[in-house]
């Protein structure tokens, strides 16, 4: 499937899924993080060609999200112990029954770990509830056959190279700490011998929002692995990173083309091996991301020199992406009257945060950039788009600002599915 990107960028927006944005702020205050329930069933059934879809929780994992996934036939991956929670408290079970399903595939964990450590507690969850684990580091192989002997594992491959829309979200090559280094597969497969683990499954994943050229370079160096992994092999993952279109212009990837390739890269190790293997892929922002707006209310407006600035009610402790990696976010504004408004201006967009870095309009490195709004008034509401991945689970309590709230829209109907921090709840657990 390939689609143009639809959004009301840089000019005016009064409603997400059919919500009106005034009527959503005013109900549920800013800022707030709203999500559109059929934009993620949508973004999932995009991939029903792949065996196995299972979702990179930590993209986000609120639970009413996860709940919506769950039943769209998504599996998940859980990256830490509240993530094992978060999966168990939506609804999935901790593991799937041992016997082949109707189509001889080899049975589909519910969750994974994925992780290159564990942490003492993340073990006792593994264990506790027996979830499959996804293991990133050799070092992890001897520590859960001391707890779990016998255990299926899958094997997290750095293949030597990696691509993402940052360097800060690049996780393969020297540069990234992920994965069990592709050279040393060998020597890892005899530490699992030794341990009694077996290897079923392999698992790739070079970066956040590359492309799919480099995507598809995964294809060919599993393959490779798989082959020296052998027949042990029943499932193997092409990972995330699917691309999300930010910009005017951006399109979605061909998905059709991305399948066909690893399909074939599948049956290749299945008439190698002589049995089916699964086929799984594990997507983060590809399904919540555009689901996703931050409606923030304008506070001030001012000129600093030759720059004009809106300040609102969000910051980086609300959305994140702008000051991590230099990320573009879509914005529109919603204006709060009827009254008539000047034509369109180049405006810088910052928070109420004490950081000169808290700006949403910045580029990589930090620089201060600009965006087209329609000239705005005191009282606006400025709606930030494809905010759905890497959003609220990102957001924090610096300058002791509360975390917002979450509305999940559904139909014609939306409800708090979080509700906003309050000052009591800042300082819940601390003493003097």
């Amino acid at each position: 499937m390939i689609a143009s990107m639809t959004t009301a960028t840089g000019g005016f927006r009064h409603e997400i899924a059919g919500a009106s944005v005034a009527a959503l702020a005013k109900q549920y205050g800013t800022p707030i993080y709203v999500y559109d329930a059929e934009t993620i069933r949508r973004r999932c059934r995009d991939l029903a060609a792949w065996d196995t879809v299972r979702f990179a929780q930590k993209a986000c994992s609120n639970l009413a999200v996860l709940d919506l996934i769950r039943r769209e036939g998504v599996l998940v991956d859980a990256v830490s112990t509240g993530e094992i929670h978060r999966a168990l408290a939506a609804g999935y079970p901790a593991h799937a029954a041992h016997q082949p399903g109707p189509d001889g595939l080899p049975p589909a964990q519910p969750i994974v770990y994925t992780a290159d450590i564990f942490d003492r507690d993340s073990l006792e969850a593994v264990v506790k509830h027996g979830i499959h684990v996804n293991c990133g580091s050799a070092d992890m192989l001897e520590q859960l056959a001391e707890r779990m002997p016998g255990a299926d594992v899958t094997l997290r491959v750095n293949p030597g190279f990696g691509h993402g829309h940052s360097q800060k979200t690049n996780t393969g090559g020297e540069g990234s700490k992920h994965g069990i280094w592709h050279e040393e597969i060998p020597d890892v497969l005899r530490r699992a011998e030794w341990a009694g683990l077996a290897v079923s499954g392999l698992h790739m994943h070079i970066g956040s929002g590359t492309d799919l050229v480099h995507l598809a370079e995964v294809a060919e160096a599993l393959e490779r692995v798989a082959i020296e992994v052998g027949r042990s092999l029943t499932m193997v993952s092409a990972g995330g990173g699917l691309p999300v279109p930010y910009k005017p212009g951006e399109v979605h990837a061909d998905l059709s083309g991305y399948f066909t390739l690893w399909d074939a890269t599948r049956k290749r190790l299945e008439d190698r091996f002589g049995h089916r293997i699964r086929l799984e892929i594990e997507p983060g922002r590809y399904l919540t991301a555009e689901s996703g707006s931050v409606i923030t209310e304008v506070r001030a407006i001012k000129t600093q020199g030759a720059r004009k600035y809106l300040l609102v009610d969000a910051g980086f402790n609300t959305l994140a992406r702008p000051v991590l990696y230099g990320s573009y976010h879509p914005m529109s504004l919603c204006p709060q009257d009827a009254a008539p408004r000047g034509a369109a201006e180049e405006v810088a967009v910052g928070g109420p945060l004490c950081e000169s870095g808290d700006i949403f309009t910045q580029t990589d490195g930090g620089f201060v950039a600009t965006r087209s709004l329609p000239a705005a008034a005191v009282g606006d509401l400025l709606v930030i788009e494809i905010a759905g991945a890497y959003g609220f689970v990102m957001a924090s309590n610096y300058n002791s600002k509360p975390l917002p709230a979450e509305v999940l829209i559904d139909g014609t109907a939306h409800r708090l599915v979080r509700a906003r921090q309050t000052p009591e709840d800042l300082v819940r657990g601390e003493c003097v």
